[in-house]
């Protein structure tokens, strides 16, 4: 049932945030080292550089921050993707960006070793843009103009394309073939906080601008007619977009790794919960995927312990069915 009210969205948005906050405890307490939650409070106000206390502060406290502003990103970028191509199953994961940002980072990581976090925070960002642009490209040519459907087929083609030049990369260099797989798989296991950092201001500068653009977000929903007539100026507000989604997208990819699924999934949820309205749906779809990635990446410590699943295996599970539902709903209409 979507909440009808401002108010009834206020309550519900400070809900969630304490969820999200009970989350992050619980991947601080939570895992193959045995703590409790006084440890981990002890950790933070009396530090004493035992192994429970080091694992808490070096290991687990950048593990849920990681997954906090990864979930938060990858939901965020998908309302704005979603909106822009109309599309209901457009996500950085399907339209090839993540795969774009994945492959440019390997080949930083092949040929440029000892390049700092900030390099391969750029090269991540040029090649998500390299992936947006070639869909965008791909899918604007011929007949038709843009259509929901042949953004879809072309981000699929996009992300086979670079996933086969991934693979043929890491063929060719095995040293880093295995550094490289598991972060191919999605994961916030063994992130350093410094790579975080490295990020966070791109991810800081693309959530306000998400939320600036809000109010143009419900206006560019009704149609490119409607917002033209309505005087938006439909070709700087898709630039716009198209940034923040590099932003986004490119820094939880140099962050966590390719995960997929979290940037279609959440922002269905979040309409059900507050509509249309991007001045909520944005800050709700934020928080609720920061949960999700949360929720999937505690749970990914307990299916094969004392070894982790990647938390990107998990989303997927999650997320798959998700998407053939969506994509069987969207077909029928």
């Amino acid at each position: 049932m979507i909440l009808k009210n401002n108010l009834s969205k206020f309550i519900s948005l400070i809900f969630i945030m304490l969820i999200l906050l009970i989350f992050v405890g619980i991947s601080i307490v939570f895992g193959y080292a045995d703590t409790s939650i006084l440890t981990a409070y002890e950790a933070f106000t009396q530090f004493d550089n035992s192994n429970a206390h080091i694992i808490i502060q070096t290991v687990r406290l950048p593990r849920a921050l990681i997954a906090v502003a990864v979930g938060a990103s990858l939901a965020i970028t998908g309302v704005l993707m979603q909106t822009l191509t109309k599309n209901p199953l457009a996500s950085p994961g399907i339209l090839g960006i993540n795969s774009g940002a994945g492959f440019a980072v390997v080949l930083g990581l092949t040929f440029l070793h000892s390049a700092s976090l900030q390099t391969f925070t750029w090269i991540a960002f040029i090649g998500a843009g390299i992936a947006a642009i070639g869909v965008y490209a791909i899918s604007s040519a011929g007949h038709g103009g843009l259509t929901p459907m042949k953004i879809t087929l072309s981000g699929a083609a996009i992300a086979a394309l670079f996933s086969s030049f991934t693979q043929g990369l890491l063929t060719t260099n095995e040293a880093e073939f295995e550094q490289v797989l598991f972060w191919l798989a999605g994961s916030v296991q063994g992130r350093k906080l410094e790579l975080l950092i490295a990020v966070l201001p791109y991810l800081v500068i693309g959530w306000i601008a998400a939320l600036v653009i809000a109010p143009k977000m419900n206006v560019l929903a009704m149609g490119d007619d409607v917002a033209k007539g309505l005087g938006l100026k439909l070709g700087l507000i898709k630039i716009l977009v198209g940034v923040i989604v590099i932003l986004l997208a490119g820094g939880a990819v140099a962050v966590a790794g390719p995960i997929g699924f979290i940037g279609i999934v959440i922002p269905h949820i979040a309409r059900k919960i507050v509509g249309t309205d991007h001045r909520w749906l944005i800050p709700f779809s934020g928080i609720l995927g920061s949960i999700l990635l949360l929720a999937a990446d505690i749970g990914a410590r307990y299916i094969l312990m004392p070894q982790e699943v990647p938390v990107g295996v998990m989303t997927a599970l999650i997320g798959t069915p998700f998407f053939i539902f969506i994509a069987r709903k969207g077909w029928k209409n």
